[in-house]
């Protein structure tokens, strides 16, 4: 345990600390209208089951104040990243705080601490394990609505981190799309497309047929596609299948296309889902008792009227070639069919021009900003 002024910084060890580990931004938000909470048994994987953890160190912390939680933060070692990326760095995630610069600074101090401990020389995140876990802290758009991949915050958590010294190494932004009510033009582009690089669009016909015949070459040309971008760390074959095992179930097939060349390798790829946010409010967090009815309901029967845009995928021979205008003419109808109105992306980082490139066809608008930080560890 160690201590900062009032605050103390105690290593999670127990269940019960795990618990309050979990519980807390349940407490901290509550009320909020913007905040989407994680479900309490996936972050509990996450930091317990989770694949990464055979190769990554991980240690949660808790703030006590006054004998009440105060905050918490997890400070983990990612050894595959910093080997590509030529580094010593720790990362924090999970990090969240009441209103108070001396909890946050603890925290911060514990997770410096723990990580010079341990032969690192730099301080970095919000960013996970992997690039699927939430990351970055929100910056701007702070009167919107998260979304289920994403994590909410208040305002004073990047003044805070400024504060403690904090540099920006990347943002991430995230848009708002209306969606188009014709699509005849990207169908259009699509076949021309198609014709002049002898490229078809696949719609897997189940989640079985997807999940045992695509599942694994989706992640692997993820894998390629994000091998150059911030904070990329490679998935071997027990990550990719945990992500196929809780996630692949709930996948809209005609919400995932496929796009494969003529020798039959995946070159493209989107993935996109029912915004299941006012849902995860509904849950509090939790599947059970009725928790899962809520996501059942978002993802099955009553959809909202946004859809989220998760993850899209080119190799990189194709990009820049118009590949998205095949997967637009294959979901947006589909989409529209269903109601849904717009389309909300993922964070997507503002130096990745390709990304941004995408939303210009598009009735679109920046809605929020996130940031990942860097400082070195005295």
């Amino acid at each position: 345990m160690t201590s900062s002024s009032n605050v103390k910084i105690v290593p999670v060890k127990t269940k019960k600390q795990l618990r309050q580990f979990i519980n807390f931004t349940l407490k901290l938000y509550k009320g909020n209208p913007y905040y989407v909470p994680e479900l309490a048994s996936d972050t509990r994987a996450t930091l317990t089951t989770n694949p990464a953890l055979k190769f990554c160190q991980a240690q949660p912390f808790l703030a006590f104040k006054d004998g009440k939680v105060a905050g918490r933060v997890v400070a983990l070692i990612n050894p595959r990243a910093n080997q590509t990326w030529n580094t010593k760095d720790v990362r924090f995630n999970w990090i969240d705080f009441i209103d108070d610069y001396e909890v946050c600074k603890a925290l911060m101090d514990a997770v410096a601490e723990w990580g010079k401990q341990r032969g690192m020389n730099r301080i970095e995140g919000p960013i996970g394990f992997i690039d699927y876990d939430r990351e970055g802290c929100l910056v701007e758009g702070f009167d919107k609505m998260s979304t289920m991949s994403l994590a909410y915050c208040y305002p004073y958590y990047s003044e805070y981190l400024d504060r403690y010294g904090m540099e920006k190494i990347v943002d991430w932004v995230e848009y708002r799309i209306r969606m188009p009510e014709e699509t005849e033009r990207f169908s259009r582009m699509a076949d021309i497309i198609s014709r002049r690089y002898d490229l078809h669009l696949k719609i897997f016909k189940n989640n079985k047929d997807l999940k045992e015949n695509g599942a694994k070459d989706i992640f692997k040309l993820l894998n390629d596609c994000y091998a150059k971008l911030y904070g990329f760390s490679h998935l071997d074959d027990d990550q990719v299948q945990n992500l196929i095992n809780n996630y692949i179930p709930f996948v809209d097939v005609n919400m995932l296309p496929t796009i494969y060349d003529k020798d039959g390798n995946l070159v493209g790829c989107a993935i996109m889902i029912p915004s299941l946010a006012k849902a995860m409010q509904k849950t509090g967090g939790h599947l059970f008792p009725f928790g899962w009815w809520h996501l059942l309901k978002a993802l099955k029967f009553k959809y909202d009227d946004t859809i989220e845009f998760l993850l899209v995928g080119v190799s990189p021979e194709f990009r820049g070639k118009g590949l998205n205008a095949l997967i637009v003419s294959s979901v947006f109808p589909y989409a529209r069919k269903k109601g849904f109105k717009w389309c909300e992306t993922n964070a997507n980082l503002e130096s990745n021009a390709s990304v941004q490139a995408l939303w210009k066809s598009f009735d679109h608008e920046q809605v929020k900003r996130r940031r990942s930080y860097i400082k070195p560890i005295a």
